[in-house]
């Protein structure tokens, strides 16, 4: 059978790839998103002083989930600056989840018709647009290499992506473990999880293919081996290093594939409890893996390449969990076990749920 795998972001990755940033900005002018605290941490400072001219305005009051409300009040500033071609994504996943909402230019020149493409699936055209760099300043959300911005309908209830092909995709990628360095413990753990999460969801996917499979086993992997050290040393450069090349290689793995049940099944646990994007989408692997376990054959054969034997799998991964400090179950959560269930079966029939191996598209 034929694989077909496609990615079209430029990355650069490795200690000091930050260095490569006003390369790849060349003589245009940009608008940099970031979160509130890459002022302190010296990150605005620092490109100021690479950037020069070129960095038109600086915007870093990003906050953690992006939601329509506060979309809709950032939009009209940055596109103030109609003449600063590229945004410069500096930080973890909201902050590139925001900028990539940022980059259709509507005709009104106000967020309300991606709104209403977002909650209505409205037809919408757009007469400009801006290109993305995205730099992350965390191992794990894979936003620097994917086309999807998740964004958040508080009014609403409701999670939506947006993913405009043309549009949302990153020019490029900084993927620097300095610029990681600083992350604290309790981010830098969500964020890995995450990556982990997008590795085997990658697998346990209808939409694999033989090069996702590649590079999610070997994330998975490298993650299973890299986060406990990590969350031990935080301060460890090459540690940091390291997870960094694994979240990206699972951020590259579920480009394709997108994400399966763990991930649909996290969304009312953030939008309902508030739970961390990072620990949601993680808490449930070892549940997803015994569904998992046994639908597919050639799937298992992958699964086992990035989990070892198979047969206990699921409880290594809950030890793994709860080594870590995560709980593993819903009611843990507050969760009893028959909203539990209906939260299976309605993230199942999710789009993203949908993903999964052995369900009805």
């Amino acid at each position: 059978m034929h694989h077909h795998f496609h990615n079209p972001v430029k990355t650069v990755g490795g200690i000091g790839a930050l260095a490569a940033l006003p390369g790849l900005l060349g003589e245009r002018s940009a608008v940099l998103l970031t979160f509130p605290e890459a002022e302190s941490l010296g990150f605005v400072a620092l490109l100021r002083k690479m950037l020069g001219y070129r960095l038109a305005a600086v915007f870093d009051g990003i906050a953690p989930n992006p939601d329509i409300a506060e979309l809709s009040v950032l939009y009209p500033q940055v596109w103030q600056h109609d003449g600063a071609e590229v945004l410069i994504a500096l930080g973890g996943g909201s902050v590139i989840d925001t900028a990539k909402a940022m980059l259709p230019g509507t005709a009104s020149g106000r967020f309300d018709e991606i709104a209403a493409l977002l909650r209505d699936g409205a037809a919408v055209e757009f007469p400009r647009r801006k290109t993305l760099i995205a730099v992350p300043t965390t191992a794990g959300t894979g936003s620097e290499v994917t086309p999807w911005a998740t964004v958040w309908d508080r009014e609403l209830q409701r999670k939506h992506s947006l993913h405009l092909p043309a549009i949302t995709w990153p020019e490029a990628a900084v993927v620097d473990p300095k610029t990681m360095q600083q992350l604290p413990q309790a981010v830098t753990l969500q964020s890995g999880l995450d990556a982990l999460s997008h590795a085997l969801e990658a697998i346990w996917n209808r939409n694999a293919n033989a090069v996702s499979d590649a590079l999610a086993v070997a994330a998975a992997r490298e993650i299973l081996a890299t986060l406990p050290a990590l969350h031990r040393q935080p301060q460890d450069l090459q540690l940091r290093e390291a997870m960094a090349l694994a979240a990206l290689k699972a951020g590259l793995a579920f480009s394709n594939t997108r994400t399966a049940l763990a991930h649909s099944l996290s969304y009312p646990m953030t939008l309902r409890l508030g739970l961390p994007h990072g620990i949601a989408c993680s808490f449930t692997l070892p549940q997803v893996a015994r569904l998992a376990i046994g639908r597919d054959a050639a799937r298992d054969a992958v699964l086992a390449q990035a989990l070892g034997p198979l047969h206990d799998a699921p409880t290594r991964l809950e030890a793994f969990l709860r080594d870590l400090g995560v709980k593993t179950n819903f009611s843990d959560y507050g969760i009893g076990d028959s909203e539990a269930a209906a939260m299976f079966d309605e993230a199942l029939r999710g789009d993203r749920g949908r993903n999964f191996i052995g369900v009805a598209a």
